[in-house]
């Protein structure tokens, strides 16, 4: 999952006010001073914490209050950094500081899983809070955590579905896009009618099955839209290797002729109220249920070293610890 879904809307931000200093304090003190001291040994670590911040400003502050403004995740860190003591000294690095950063997270290996109904003619697609494009759920692996492991969390977050019952160890399917893998198993005949809902906020704005023939594998022409105009940059490239694993698994249920292989939405945030099995969902606002919606420690990816920033600051941890907050 990335925190980079988000950015800010001028037109909505029209006469609101920034976040006071007050708050920036609190928020900076919360999730990036008061945390264990193996959270502070590095700027990558720190801009983890950082997002976290961001997140629980974006979902709870800005929620609660409707004069706040919603901010982009660098808007955010550039006042943070400027707002927070330990944090100021690193100001006229923030942009670079920043830049390495983002591009680290796109390193970090990814798992997830392609969800096919009973009949293995349709798969399980989200689509992310912003934007229109569509994806199988999956998220950045939590460091030393098992691949198969972050796939089942990352899908029970996205979805609210626990398929570790379902999911087998070997069957996947492995793409590395630049210098990022990705991994994602096959989780097969799962029902109709199973419901599905997001457990974090923001972060899915649909979830539904979609036909794999209306879905095209990558190709010279075809990298991000199927038949139906869908944007399917991450579905696309792994459709050949997922119908060919089709053709040598045959389905538990054939296709009642009868019933139409339409495309079928199963949530929606702008009319769902709901969580998972239809139960309310309800949002926790205190820090440490808030952090752990996301994996706390990132592993660094094998082979692959920080950027020049990461290699030039040491972040100074002393001052946390002299401030007494850390715990």
């Amino acid at each position: 999952m990335s925190g980079l879904h988000r950015s800010s809307s001028s037109s909505k931000n029209i006469g609101k006010s920034l976040p006071s200093k007050e708050l920036l304090d609190d928020l900076c003190s919360r999730f990036v001073l008061n945390v264990p001291e193996e959270d502070q040994q590095s700027f990558e670590r720190i801009l983890f914490l950082v997002e976290y911040a961001y997140w629980y400003y974006e979902d709870n502050a800005v929620e609660n209050d409707p004069t706040l403004k919603s901010l982009s995740l660098k808007e955010f860190t550039s006042l943070l950094f400027n707002s927070c003591d330990v944090l100021r000294p690193y100001v006229s690095n923030v942009d670079d500081i920043f830049k390495d950063f983002t591009s680290y997270k796109c390193r970090v290996p990814v798992t997830g899983a392609i969800i096919l109904d009973e009949t293995y003619e349709r798969c399980l697609l989200v689509k992310g809070w912003k934007g229109s494009s569509w994806s199988f759920p999956r998220g950045k692996k939590s460091k030393d955590e098992e691949d198969y492991a972050c796939a089942i969390r990352e899908v029970l977050e996205e979805t609210g579905f626990d398929v570790s019952k379902l999911l087998k160890k070997e069957e996947y399917i492995e793409f590395t896009f630049r210098q990022q893998r990705v991994r994602l198993y096959i989780v097969a005949g799962v029902t109709d009618d199973t419901a599905f809902a997001p457990q974090t906020k923001k972060e899915i704005s649909e979830i539904a099955w979609h036909r794999l023939d209306h879905l095209q594998p990558a190709s010279n022409e075809v990298i991000t839209h199927g038949v139906a105009g869908l944007k399917l940059y991450m579905v696309a490239p792994f459709l050949g290797s997922l119908k060919s694993w089709i053709s040598k698994h045959p389905a538990p249920v054939k296709r009642r002729s009868d019933k139409p292989l339409r495309a079928l939405s199963v949530w929606n945030a702008r009319t769902s109220s709901t969580g998972g099995n239809g139960t309310t969902t309800t949002t926790t606002t205190t820090t440490e249920s808030y952090n752990k919606k996301q994996p706390q420690l990132i592993e660094r990816p094998k082979d692959t070293v920080p950027g020049n920033t990461f290699r030039s600051f040491k972040f100074n941890t002393s001052a946390i610890l002299e401030s007494g907050f850390s715990a």
